[in-house]
């Protein structure tokens, strides 16, 4: 595809549930056009996670270029702002290769930011979140309810397990008297120079809940305790924030004797289900989005893409040579 002169750089936004076939849809299209692939997925940033993630493996990545996966360590913390800020460089770069990125992801949070920016938010106040933990710690899952009170929009994009962003969602809140996502929502700056075509991955629910099913149990049978053992063994704390996403969660309780692994399954695949209500929550205030019914691994949903993509690319090509004729 060669680089439109001028004017707006095409991206293609890959969305959807856990389990949708999100990876698969992206690989293809990227294929097809000559693109890029972009990390939207909060726990993909980081090394070592590759089971209970589901990482397409890069003997699988058919020579498309993969960019946002493994640079963190398991114990770094990484807002949506830092994700903003490090996937707006890699979209110039993909850019300058006269390339199309291809965005995919759930963690809608990480996409809005990248997309429409976000407004610089208050510092840390580590007196503030002292006393927010310690209400944690005396009540678990209290600050995630509190936080639905308080801006049920943020809320809804963060996982209950989710300590880390859950304080800081309510140390916004707290000091500037405002809900989170209305401090976001003011002195953005916009990703500018691109045209965004964001594309819906909407499977059947009873499908959907299949996969997660079978994909819970792989993930296990594929060796997700041995992973997780591994990564203790390296020097992980159990405190470390990958250790708060769902799967992993579970898989270290189950490693200290809370439960068994046929326990962790059941509540792997029940937080998973949940968290994909949540997803689709999210996604499905965005009019932008277009809606494919089905997953991106199956060739319905999968030509309904491509064709998608076809006209999106045409008209803004067509559209640039009209421009160059003026």
């Amino acid at each position: 595809m060669t680089n439109p002169a001028g004017g707006e750089h095409p991206l293609i936004v890959i969305v959807g549930p856990t389990c949708s076939g999100k990876s698969a849809l992206a690989l293809e299209t990227a294929r097809r056009v000559g693109g890029e692939i972009v990390n939207c997925d909060s726990l993909q940033l980081y090394r070592g996670l590759d089971i209970g993630t589901a990482k397409t493996p890069p003997q699988e990545r058919a020579g498309v270029p993969h960019h946002l996966f493994d640079v963190l360590e398991p114990w770094e913390v990484f807002s949506a702002g830092a994700y903003a800020r490090e996937a707006r460089k890699v979209l110039e770069a993909i850019r300058g290769r006269g390339r199309i990125p291809v965005v995919a992801g759930g963690t809608g949070f990480y996409l809005r930011a990248l997309l429409e920016g976000l407004a610089e938010a208050p510092p840390r106040d580590e007196a503030l979140r002292a006393r927010i933990l310690e209400r944690e710690r005396r009540r678990p899952g209290s600050l995630h309810r509190l936080l639905g009170r308080l801006d049920s929009r943020t809320a809804a994009g963060i996982h209950p397990n989710d300590v880390q962003k859950t304080v800081r969602a309510l140390e916004i809140c707290i000091a500037t008297r405002k809900p989170a996502s209305a401090v976001f929502a003011g002195g953005r700056r916009p990703l500018e120079g691109w045209r965004a075509l964001k594309l819906g991955l909407h499977p059947p629910r009873q499908e959907l809940v299949e996969r997660i099913r079978k994909r819970t149990r792989q993930m296990f049978e594929q060796g997700l305790l041995d992973e997780v053992r591994a990564l203790l063994e390296r020097g992980v704390p159990q405190e470390a924030k990958a250790f708060e996403s769902i799967g992993y969660k579970e898989a270290l309780e189950c490693l200290q004797g809370e439960m068994t692994a046929e326990e962790a399954m059941e509540r792997t695949e029940i937080a998973t289900r949940q968290y994909a209500k949540r997803q689709m929550t999210w996604f499905r205030r965005d009019a932008e989005i277009l809606w494919l019914t089905g997953f991106g691994d199956q060739p319905a949903a999968a030509a309904a893409a491509q064709e998608r993509v076809r006209e999106f690319l045409r008209e803004i090509y067509t559209g640039r040579q009209n421009a160059g004729r003026c």
